[in-house]
């Protein structure tokens, strides 16, 4: 069966501040990103096939699923937002050992906990990836995670991508995964809440940015402003709404400043509201859009 957009990852349970449980994880938030933009939707993740199946009931009609049954679902305890956000890992789902079959026009790995597969197998036109869960670690006995440096298998992965999105405070970690990324030619975008996102791809010209990432030859960047909300309400699973409907723009040939503008929109239609649902469709992203474009004059 073929899919116009396929997230693999560990869809999680979220556990939030007032003990409610909800689900989360890249590969969720993505998907449903995806489906809302007119896209055939996959979720390819790994856990307790019943307790999956429970947390995205409400939203089986607009994604299909296919669970790798596991003893545990990756369950992780969430306080705070933005830059302030803390998470400790409470169960772990384990690693996809299993090399994947694939047919889909977008592959996105959404690690949230280094479990994504290094190899696939079949189709798959463009490559996304959203590298946070690799660039994790976490104690074994407090669960409490901890930036970390993705190993020589996620660089490995990152050279087979197209796209990247990184949030600036991985950046540092994720430096030389950055760099076999942009070597292989891969578009990289950079968010940082409600500061610009910064973008490096070929033939987008301004000033290079830190040593590191064109110690390997030259490297262009753009840095683009982000829509103010005056009154934000929620930002969890932002970023991962920002990397799909930026892959999609990509795939649908955006520039990749058109793809960052229409990313960016999306993000803030979700943060204008509560909760998955608050993840907004075509016409809500172009309407933040063309709000954005007034209001810059």
């Amino acid at each position: 069966m073929h899919f116009d957009y396929t997230t693999v990852g560990h869809v999680t349970i979220d556990v939030l501040d007032d003990g409610s449980r909800r689900a989360g994880g890249t590969a969720f938030y993505s998907a449903l990103q995806a489906a809302r933009l007119g896209q055939r939707t996959l979720i390819l993740t790994q856990g307790v096939p019943s307790e999956i199946d429970a947390l995205l009931a409400p939203h089986r009609d607009e994604l299909e699923l296919t669970v790798l049954p596991a003893p545990a679902t990756t369950t992780l305890r969430t306080a705070g937002s933005g830059a302030e956000r803390s998470q400790k890992l409470l169960a772990w789902a384990g690693a996809i050992a299993q090399e994947l079959e694939l047919d889909t026009s977008i592959l996105h790995l959404a690690p949230v906990a280094r479990e994504s597969p290094s190899r696939w197998r079949g189709q798959a036109a463009f490559v996304g990836l959203t590298p946070q869960g690799l660039a994790r670690q976490w104690d074994e006995r407090s669960g409490q995670i901890a930036h970390a440096e993705p190993d020589a298998e996620a660089a490995a992965v990152a050279e087979r991508c197209h796209a990247l999105v990184v949030n600036e405070a991985e950046r540092a970690s994720c430096g030389e995964l950055i760099v076999g990324a942009r070597a292989a030619g891969a578009i990289v975008a950079v968010t940082d809440g409600d500061a610009p996102v910064t973008i490096l791809a070929p033939g987008v010209h301004s000033r290079p940015h830190g040593p590191d990432e064109h110690a390997r030859g030259h490297i262009d960047v753009h840095e683009l402003p982000v829509p103010m909300l005056p009154e934000p309400v929620e930002d969890l699973g932002a970023g991962d709404v920002f990397a799909a409907a930026f892959f999609i723009a990509l795939s649908e040939a955006l520039s990749p400043l058109e793809a960052a503008r229409f990313a960016s929109a999306a993000a803030a239609v979700r943060i204008a509201g509560a909760g998955a649902d608050a993840i907004g469709g075509r016409a809500a992203i172009e309407a933040r859009l063309h709000a954005t474009a007034r209001a810059s004059g």
